[in-house]
Order: C-alpha cells, then sequence, then structure tokens
C-alpha cells in the first residue's frame, strides 16, 4: 500500500533531474561552442570553404566538367592541367572522407549553379563500405548554403543515432576539437621547452589550396607508411562488401546524370605502389565495383590497375600510403587527359 510519502519522494525526485538537466544544459552549449569554434581552425576545413567559396563565386553554367568525391579526388585532379590541355572551365569539388551519399548531394547543389558537361566521380572502395559517417557529412554542411538540401539530407540519410549526435555540437565537433587541442600542445610544448618534434613526425614540404579547387601538395611519404603504419596492411578485397546505403546514392547519382544529359565517367584513384603490395585479391574490389558500372553502361578507369599495367608511378609520386603529391597528380592527369577529352568536347554526344 502506498504511503503519503511516496508521491513526496518522487516530486523530489523530479525537482533533482530538473535542476541537473537545467544545470547540464548550460554546460552542453559551452562545450559545444568551444568544438565549435576549433573546428574553424581545422586546415582541411579552411581549404574547404576557400573551394566552395570560389565555386558560388563563378558565373552561372560556365563549368564544362566537376570533379566529385573524397579526398582521393582532390588529390588526383588538378583542373589547371585538364582546363590548359582541352581548353575547358573545369572545377574541383572533391571533400574529405566524402560518402556517396554526400557526394550525391554535393552534386544536387551543383546543379543549382552549373549544368556540366561531364562529372568525373572518383570512386574509392574505403568510403563505400559504411552505412554513414557523421563527420564527412558536417564537411558539407559547413560549406553548402543551401539550407533546404541540408535539411533534406539529414531526413533521407542519417540515422536516427546520428541526428541526435548532429544536433548536440560536442559530440558533431568533437574530431575536430580534440584534433586542434592536440596540435595547441605541441606548439605549447615546443614553445615553452625550445624544442622541436621529431623530424620524423613531420612532412616536409608544402601543401596549400590552390585554384578552381584543388589543393597542392609535394610532401611525400614518411619512412613508417613504408610498412609500420601503412593501413592496407591485411586487407583482403575478397572480404569486401561494398554497403547497400553507398550503392543506393552512388547509383542515384549515376542516375541524375543521365537525366540531366551529362555524361559520367567513375574513376579509382591510385593508392602508393607499397600499399597495392599489400593487398591481397585486389581484383575482388575491383571486380565488384566494374560490374555496376558495367550494369549501368558507365566507363570506369581504375588507376590501380592502370598504374599496375602502364608503370605510371613510384612511391616518390605519393604524399602519403593513399595520395598522391603533385608530381604524381601531373602524370595521372596528362594519362587521364586523353580518356575524358571525348566527354567535354563541342561534339560530346550526349546520354
Amino acid at each position: 500500500m502506498a504511503t503519503a510519502t511516496e508521491p513526496k519522494k518522487m516530486l523530489i525526485f523530479i525537482l533533482k533531474v530538473i535542476i541537473f538537466i537545467a544545470a547540464l544544459v548550460p554546460f552542453v552549449y559551452k562545450v559545444g561552442l568551444k568544438y565549435s569554434q576549433a573546428s574553424t581552425e581545422n586546415l582541411v576545413n579552411g581549404y574547404n570553404q576557400s573551394r566552395w567559396n570560389d565555386f558560388y563565386a563563378l558565373p552561372k553554367n560556365s563549368l564544362d566538367m566537376v570533379f566529385l568525391g573524397s579526398s582521393h579526388s582532390y588529390c588526383t585532379f588538378d583542373p589547371e592541367i585538364f582546363d590548359t590541355a582541352l581548353g575547358t572551365e573545369s572545377f574541383q569539388l572533391g571533400m574529405p572522407l566524402q560518402h556517396m551519399d554526400t557526394t550525391y548531394y554535393t552534386l544536387r547543389e551543383v546543379l543549382n549553379y552549373q549544368k556540366p558537361k561531364c562529372v568525373v566521380l572518383e570512386v574509392y572502395w574505403d568510403m563505400l563500405d559504411d552505412k554513414f559517417e557523421l563527420t564527412q557529412a558536417g564537411y558539407l554542411f559547413q560549406v553548402m548554403q543551401n539550407k533546404e538540401l541540408e535539411e533534406e539530407y539529414i531526413r533521407e540519410v542519417f540515422p536516427l543515432s546520428e541526428k541526435l549526435k548532429y544536433y548536440t555540437p560536442s559530440f558533431r565537433y568533437q574530431a575536430d576539437y580534440f584534433a586542434f587541442e592536440t596540435s595547441e600542445q605541441k606548439k605549447k610544448i615546443e614553445a615553452k621547452y625550445n624544442v622541436a618534434m621529431p623530424v620524423s613526425a613531420k612532412q616536409q614540404g608544402t601543401e596549400k589550396y590552390r585554384s578552381k579547387g584543388y589543393t597542392y601538395c609535394d610532401y611525400n611519404m614518411l619512412p613508417d607508411e613504408f610498412d609500420k603504419t601503412n593501413q592496407f596492411k591485411n586487407l583482403d578485397g575478397l572480404k569486401w562488401e561494398i554497403d547497400k546505403t553507398q550503392q543506393k546514392y552512388l547509383l542515384k547519382l549515376t542516375d541524375l546524370c543521365k537525366q540531366q544529359g551529362i555524361n559520367i565517367i567513375w574513376v579509382t584513384a591510385p593508392i602508393a605502389n607499397v600499399s597495392m603490395d599489400y593487398i591481397k585479391n585486389y581484383d575482388g574490389i575491383h571486380n565488384v565495383i566494374q560490374t555496376l558500372a558495367d550494369k549501368y553502361g558507365v566507363e570506369y578507369f581504375d588507376y590501380n590497375l592502370i598504374n599496375k599495367e602502364k608503370n605510371l608511378l613510384t612511391n616518390d609520386n605519393f604524399r602519403d600510403d593513399a595520395h598522391l603529391n603533385h608530381s604524381g597528380v601531373e602524370i595521372v592527369d596528362r594519362d587521364f587527359i586523353e580518356k575524358v577529352s571525348k566527354y567535354v568536347g563541342n561534339n560530346t554526344e550526349q546520354w
């Protein structure tokens, strides 16, 4: 039998919960604000902002070709090289970690301003086997001006748990904050003790946003990436599977191009030669993507296989174990110009 004190105890408990939440909300807000501010200090985010500022400043319908995809896109395709050779106007809109769902919405925004003759879609397998990744979606939202499209993306793509994270800045910007804090602590230690971090932990050279969405970089791979820290060790292509969500948006993006009369080409950018040596049964990965390309009537170029066939590149042409430096960009782009030229000429046959 309930006693008279039980409702009183329940009321006290509810009041404690309310007080706790009231105290917690300002703290969470303050942490979220701090994390959000740190994200603006992220160098990669700065490159993204420059990239999109330049894109939005372009005259309407002035582009012949657009490059889309992950960092493998902006570390592989330099619009200046293509435009000089082909007399075109092109732009690079690859972004870090970008998955195919985000790439699809990137194209949707592009088509609000431009109608290119050709879309070069970088297709990297490591961005095709995840159902969802919050950070890379946030990269797009930080720079895209179209809030209605952002809301559609969140509504259509985000799992419920990720929606909650996204609307809580302390979760949304957590990775940016800790990266920023690590960098700041390193600077403080170096200044306080008048020492520098070991040279082996730093890459020597220049990385900078240059023009038309392209990020120039002349780094070389660090010694550890040849073996100790190489991310491709123990990867077996026969165990790789494409995620259904990413496959869905890969095909939606392809269909959208065809509906708009835009030629689309799929390209897999090369990873370092030493990295390819670590991968077992790479054909297992290639064949999945090639089968989809054949099914949808899309021309597909895999520069890991082309590099192996033509010996285009050495490890010196890579900034790390997975991305080209500018010397490698020049080599691959010269080869790819011949393949893409028929899609951007004045007499290009449309789909």
